[in-house]
């Protein structure tokens, strides 16, 4: 099983009308593939917002496969 980084961003205008990407929450999750990463982490976040789709509390999510080092 490998490790993925799964954060969720917000798309927030500043006062200017320049976007930002705000980190809404991040999840460390254990699978067997990035789809399977994505679909745990999208449940974790929406248990977490207790929000029933996590598109209401985020704009976009991302994923990332974490390497382990060499000991």
């Amino acid at each position: 099983m490998r490790q993925y980084l799964v954060t969720f961003h917000k798309i927030v205008p500043d006062d200017h009308g320049r976007d930002h990407r705000i980190l809404q929450r991040c999840a460390l999750v254990t699978a067997r593939s990035e789809v399977a990463a994505l679909y745990e982490a999208k449940a974790q976040f929406c248990a977490a917002m207790r929000v029933i789709d996590w598109r209401l509390s985020a704009d976009s999510c991302d994923v990332t496969e974490l390497t382990r080092s060499a000991a």
